[in-house]
Formats: C-alpha cells, structure tokens, sequence
C-alpha cells in the first residue's frame, strides 16, 4: 500500500479543495494516540500526549495523493503525567488554552516516498498562528483484521517535529526544548 498518512494527523476539520477518490475511514481511538517530547535542562525528557482528538480521514490504499485528514485537538486534554506541569503548559507562557481551546492540522499534500511511506504536509494552527509542518509517514501493516475478516485496518505511525518558537511559544526556549518530536499512531478502517 502506498496510501500512507490517511490516517494523520495528526490533526482539523477542512480538507483538501482537490477532488479525491479517497473514502471516508473511521479511526481506531482505542489504538490511537498523538504523542510528544521535550528536553528539560538537559537532565531529562518529559513525554506527554493529547487525550482528546478528532480525526476526519477520506483514504484511498490505491492513491494516496488523495489521503485527505483533518485533526481536531483539545488542547486542554494535555497530559504529561504532572498536574502542576499540565496547568503550567495550560497558561499563556505556553499554549494559551483559555484563549487558544484547541489545536488542527489539515493536509494539503500527501507524497509516496516509497511502497510503505510518504511525506505528509499541511497546516498547523497552534496559539492562533498557521504554518506549514511537514511529517513523515510509514505504513505499518494494511490487511484484514484477524478478528473480523472483513474488516479492512491500516496502521500508521507518523513522526516530525515543531519549532514551537515559530508559533511565537518561546517561553524557556531553548533550556526547556524548542523544538519539540512529535508523533501518531493511528490504526483505522473504512467507515461503514
């Protein structure tokens, strides 16, 4: 399969202008997560993720330049393991959320890089601010569910990373990580 990122980021509730023959694919939560990373003063690394996300995904396995996907973050829903952190992630020094509620991504080109991977480009809107990010996706596996052999999943995992000072986040930067890796595991099927 070379559909790659149809199940990004990932992501935003507008999808590509471009006309597809993607169909709509329903995404795994139970299977799913989108996960970050940040350096602390060199000492150690802090791992956190978004709890709550939509995804909207139209794929094709046959054409993945017509992968389209939308994400939706809470940005609310941080979560680092650490209250007192995830309050101070919350506040204006970082992520605004009482102004800025939430996070998307919305593809505008998906690229074969190989039979399992592509290059996933699109828009981020993080504190009110829009900029191009461009991830790199790997088809895990794509086939029938063991379970149920009529159901279709593919599973991807998608990895890049943010300059968070681009998006005018510089608090602490670059002692606590300015540039934060991010990543997305999605297993996902066609929508019935």
């Amino acid at each position: 399969m070379r559909g790659l990122l149809a199940g990004l980021i990932l992501g935003c509730a507008a999808m590509l202008s471009s006309p597809a023959s993607a169909a709509p694919y329903s995404v795994d939560k139970d299977h799913a997560q989108i996960t970050f990373t940040a350096d602390h003063l060199g000492f150690s690394t802090v791992h956190g993720q978004f709890r709550n996300w939509e995804a909207v995904v139209d794929f094709d396995p046959g054409n993945v330049e017509a992968t389209q996907v939308a994400i939706t973050i809470d940005a609310t829903s941080i979560d680092t393991a650490s209250a007192l952190r995830d309050k101070s992630l919350r506040s204006k020094n970082f992520l605004n959320t009482a102004t800025f509620p939430t996070i998307t991504f919305r593809t505008t080109s998906v690229t074969p890089t190989g039979t399992d991977t592509a290059t996933v480009t699109g828009d981020l809107t993080l504190i009110g601010v829009t900029k191009p990010v461009t991830m790199s996706a790997k088809l895990n596996k794509l086939g029938p569910s063991p379970f149920q052999k009529d159901q279709m999943i593919a599973g991807f995992t998608i990895t890049g990373q943010i300059d968070r000072r681009e998006f005018g986040m510089s608090f602490a930067a670059p002692a606590v990580s300015a540039i934060i890796p991010i990543r997305i595991d999605l297993e996902m099927s066609p929508s019935s």
